[in-house]
């Protein structure tokens, strides 16, 4: 090319040309791309500055997945108070049932026998014994009951005196009919008579008992037995519902876990949620017989109130996290925002720069086609 002569008018429009052209395949990149810093060379402050913003809202994105999973360990810790204060709820309601169990008396009906406890043979004795406390003695001399009325008259007589109020078998009713004796224990523990005059025959009363025609009643102790069987079974379900309410290997409920949320890439700011263990065990409840139910109830409402408190705790937590991840997601956005203020392109302008670029392409060849005519003249003249 240096060899070839060129007219300043022609070298002029051909450099016009070729800008333009440079320009139009800078505008269509920029239109195909959609960025108008692709690499440090377009602009190097802007590019790096925009790399560096961009960075930290990709970093920023990895935080929202650590909130994202911070916020549903805490909504399954809430899932599991709520669940674990239904079954107290059941709990206490079993209690209340106990509290109104009512002990069923014992009663036993029994015919007095003619009895002739000979002289010969000594004295007889008949034993009395209300559930598990000790057997009463109780003895009757040398004597002849010619008739089941006798017989019954002589059994209550000697036992007016111990069954009164403070004797050794308070507690114990006796009534008579002619020679049917009724015997009633209010607190339905189980009556066992025996003893040598208990026995059948002239010689006995015939009124003993085997060890299960005493055991007829119920008492309170036996009445709340089920309700305490049930209520116990609500504790094991409270043990497994604790150990079941994990998410992603985390159980705010169980063995007192610690779940770290952090709120920047930098790891300086986090929050740290403490759990607890709501076992049982850990509400202070246990396994009981409903001997003082009064106590277990006031345990209940106790589990209730340390329940709701610690809802409201991880509320509270849940609440600063889910803001926390807003603020994120809003921060990435501006983050976003700001970098491609520094490299996005404007389409619509572009779009107009392309226009006008191939307006100058078209007049700049026809600028030259004119440049280049003075030496066709000459090539005229030559001809």
């Amino acid at each position: 090319m240096g060899d070839i002569t060129i007219s300043s008018a022609v070298r002029t429009n051909l450099l016009t040309l070729q800008s333009t052209a440079q320009l139009m395949a800078q505008t269509q990149n920029r239109l195909a791309t959609g960025l108008k810093v692709s690499s440090a060379l377009d602009n190097p402050q802007s590019f790096f500055t925009a790399a560096g913003l961009s960075s930290r809202a990709t970093d920023m994105s990895a935080l929202l997945d650590s909130m994202s999973l911070g916020v549903q360990t805490l909504k399954a810790a809430d899932e599991g108070i709520k669940s674990i204060q239904k079954l107290v709820d059941q709990a206490k309601s079993v209690a209340n049932q106990a509290l109104q169990a009512k002990a069923t008396a014992t009663t036993l009906d029994k015919t007095a026998e003619a009895a002739a406890i000979a002289g010969t043979a000594g004295a007889r004795t008949v034993t009395f014994q209300i559930g598990t406390a000790s057997a009463v003695s109780v003895v009757f001399g040398t004597a002849t009951y010619a008739s089941a009325a006798s017989s019954a008259a002589a059994i209550e007589t000697a036992l007016a005196g111990l069954v009164s109020s403070g004797g050794t078998l308070a507690g114990l009713t006796v009534s008579r009919s002619g020679g049917d004796l009724s015997f009633t224990v209010a607190s339905g523990a189980d009556l066992t008579i025996a003893g040598d005059a208990a026995a059948t025959g002239a010689a006995g009363f015939g009124i003993a008992t085997s060890g299960t025609q005493g055991q007829n009643g119920e008492t309170l102790a036996e009445a709340r037995a089920t309700f305490a069987t049930d209520y116990n079974n609500l504790l094991a379900q409270v043990d497994q519902l604790s150990l079941d309410t994990s998410f992603n290997g985390i159980n705010l409920l169980s063995g007192n876990a610690t779940l770290d949320v952090m709120f920047n890439e930098s790891s300086t700011s986090k929050l740290t949620i403490q759990g607890v263990d709501f076992n049982a065990a850990g509400l202070g409840l246990a396994e009981t017989t409903f001997s003082d139910i009064n106590a277990e109830v006031t345990k209940l409402n106790t589990a209730t109130a340390e329940l709701r408190k610690q809802s409201s705790t991880f509320g509270a937590n849940l609440s600063v996290v889910q803001n926390r991840q807003d603020f994120t997601n809003n921060m990435i956005n501006v983050l976003e925002a700001g970098a491609g203020n520094l490299t996005l392109a404007d389409t619509n302008v572009e779009a107009a720069n392309l226009l006008a670029l191939q307006t100058r392409q078209s007049l700049a060849t026809t600028s030259l086609s004119l440049a280049n005519q003075s030496e066709q003249s000459v090539l005229q003249l030559l001809r």
